[in-house]
């Protein structure tokens, strides 16, 4: 007795977890805002984005001048330092070239004010870099819009698969309420001693495997709705989508490309990066070059913190060329050269497998579309033939056998006919997606 206490509390636990989940109804239209502003592959495409912007942006350094400032202090009694810190401080005297300061120095503080200023003028290898690094950067740009299409269409398949599966539940519901019905009949007649036992047993054993069915079935829209939410980033706990629109069971035919085109967002990325390594080995071959630069800096120089005795300033301009860095600069070229034919070859091996793709999904089109209207012509065969067997079991001449052999078979093309469309209708999404 505590033991059936126990199961029926438990089933008690589990019907009222069921019925505490959250049914958020959702629209195919509005399903996408959510999932712009919330996917977390689309928040990592822009953080990859952002961060080719950073190295971009720091190519700035070839026009802006790079500026420094700092204070030192120092005491000494070294006697070049501690002359040329009273120099520098201007407060020299007559006395300070007697020849036994000069070489025995008392202690000599010195507090230094420096603001040093490179400006870059001709650095042709970094104006190369600059360009690799905005090819670099246009390619993730692309590669994040590419990311957002392969997300809609991730999300247009979760939505109709949890549309199949609400549709799957529905037809399960109608074959488990036609199998209760034709279990009442036959305990009818096996009560009136028309059919024998093994019948009764035969159709009680179709109404449990519907039910097991129907089981799963609702579990499979547990599992579209936790899917749907890892893509919306919404968590999975007690919560069930239901869609507002329901499977179209009509098929559209619409013509796609059948030829691949460069302006697809991956391809031009893939272009786009080949062009960065391409900038690259360009930047390497400029190396060699030499570069100019402007330098100036400003001192002020003091016996007292931050104070100022004296000040001056320096400004030129240097013409510095590396002529050897011991092979260095050679196997750098050397290596942005085979990165360059590596993304050359690595694109044009993309651009084969994606014209492979395109064709393969245009083939697998009208596979679909053919499967579909084979399952639409069974189903209605299936239909036909189980009204027929059921008229005449009604009437005593058909076998137990053959009408669940019927009645399964009538419902099962339906559950088939529904995936044929599921079917169909994603590999015209993932043909949009290819052809975009």
């Amino acid at each position: 007795m505590k033991k059936i206490n126990f199961i029926l509390l438990g089933i008690l636990s589990i019907t009222h977890f069921a019925y505490s989940q959250d049914t958020i109804a959702i629209s195919k239209k509005d399903i996408w805002a959510k999932a712009a502003d919330k996917n977390l592959q689309i928040k990592m495409a822009n953080q990859d984005f952002k961060s080719a912007q950073a190295d971009y942006r720091q190519s700035n350094s070839l026009f802006l001048p790079n500026i420094s400032a700092s204070h030192t202090s120092m005491a000494t009694t070294n006697p070049l330092m501690a002359f040329g810190s009273k120099l520098n401080q201007g407060i020299l005297t007559p006395s300070d070239f007697d020849p036994v300061k000069l070489n025995n120095p008392s202690q000599t503080q010195n507090f230094a004010t420096r603001i040093d200023v490179l400006q870059p003028l001709i650095n042709v290898d970094g104006l190369y870099g600059r360009q690799a690094a905005k090819s670099k950067m246009d390619a993730y740009q692309l590669q994040t819009e590419r990311t957002k299409e392969y997300l809609e269409l991730e999300i247009n398949k979760a939505f109709m698969q949890l549309q199949m599966s609400y549709k799957a539940v529905k037809v399960i519901e109608k074959a488990n309420a036609t199998a209760e019905a034709n279990l009442k009949l036959i305990q009818n007649y096996f009560n009136q001693d028309i059919l024998q036992k093994t019948d009764l047993l035969s159709m009680q054993v179709r109404v449990n495997e519907v039910q097991n069915q129907l089981q799963y079935a609702k579990s499979n829209i547990q599992n579209a709705s936790d899917y749907l939410a890892f893509l919306l980033d919404e968590g999975t706990a007690n919560k069930v989508y239901k869609p507002i629109e329901e499977l179209d069971n009509v098929i559209i035919v619409d013509a796609f490309n059948t030829s691949l085109s460069d302006n697809r967002k991956d391809i031009q990325a893939m272009n786009k990066t080949t062009e960065s390594y391409g900038k690259m080995l360009q930047s390497s071959k400029m190396n060699f070059l030499p570069r100019l630069n402007a330098f100036g800096s400003y001192e002020m120089y003091a016996q007292q913190l931050f104070g100022s005795n004296s000040n001056g300033y320096v400004v030129g301009a240097q013409l510095s060329w590396n002529a050897f860095d011991g092979y260095k600069s050679i196997g750098k070229m050397e290596k942005a050269k085979a990165d360059f034919q590596k993304s050359e070859i690595e694109t044009q091996q993309y651009k084969a497998q994606s014209q492979m793709e395109l064709s393969k999904a245009n083939r697998q089109l009208r596979d679909a579309e053919n499967k579909v209207n084979l399952e639409k012509l069974a189903l209605e065969q299936s239909k036909e033939a189980y009204r027929i067997r059921s008229n005449r079991f009604t009437q005593g001449l058909e076998k137990t056998t053959d009408l669940l052999l019927t009645e399964t078979q009538m419902y099962q093309k339906e559950l088939e006919y529904l995936q044929a469309v599921f079917e169909y209708n994603y590999t015209q999404e993932y043909l949009q997606f290819l052809t975009k």
